[in-house]
């Protein structure tokens, strides 16, 4: 799982991101368009548990490529196919790169992506994943936008790598200051329905 972070301030979106990982996610992302996002990705990657990833999001630019990389950030998320897909893949940075039609799915595997993100992954649900999948199997998928408990196990069950969980994860407390218990439960929640269907899917 990618938590999805956007702020109203880099410092709460920081604080938010460093509780998810102290529950034990170890992929977040924080939107660019949080205000100071920058400044919360230094500030995540300084204080991130051992083999926590902090990443960028809704990367559109060259130039957003060059910022997130020298604030610290690991892997970079794209909300289309945009010139920082192929300038994430020549710095050599992790490509996440949203996509939703076939062809956008095509053009960013050539250009360079590591993952697709299947974005808005609600507009189709888990049976548009499914049809693509069909002509593109080894294309790795992560299904981003409205991704609840009920839709991430039926997301992993058509074979996504991954889901992306942003609002019904973060919350809009969370994110603006407020209080993070609850953020902290929702997570737990999202982490044991992953270990659940990690233990299934090792059964023979």
């Amino acid at each position: 799982m990618i938590a999805i972070v956007r702020g109203t301030s880099g410092k709460f979106a920081a604080a938010a991101a460093l509780a998810l990982m102290e529950e034990g996610f170890r992929y977040v992302e924080v939107a660019l368009t949080t205000p100071d996002a920058t400044s919360a990705i230094a500030e995540i990657r300084a204080n991130a548990p051992p083999g926590s990833l902090v990443g960028a999001g809704t990367v559109l630019t060259v130039g957003n490529v060059k910022d997130v990389i020298a604030a610290g950030a690991q892997f970079i998320v794209t909300p289309a196919i945009c010139e920082s897909v192929r300038e994430g893949a020549r710095q050599d940075i992790p490509v996440v790169a949203g996509a939703l039609t076939p062809s956008e799915v095509h053009a960013g595997m050539s250009q360079g992506a590591t993952l697709i993100k299947l974005f808005p992954a609600s507009l189709g649900g888990p049976n548009y994943l499914k049809a693509l999948r069909d002509p593109f199997p080894t294309v790795p998928f992560i299904a981003v936008g409205g991704v609840g408990l009920t839709e991430a196990q039926s997301y992993w069950n058509l074979g996504a790598l991954a889901v992306g969980p942003g609002g019904p994860l973060v919350g809009n407390a969370a994110s603006s200051g407020g209080d993070l218990v609850p953020l902290r439960q929702r997570a737990r929640d999202y982490l044991a329905l992953a270990r659940r269907f990690q233990e299934a899917s090792a059964r023979p």
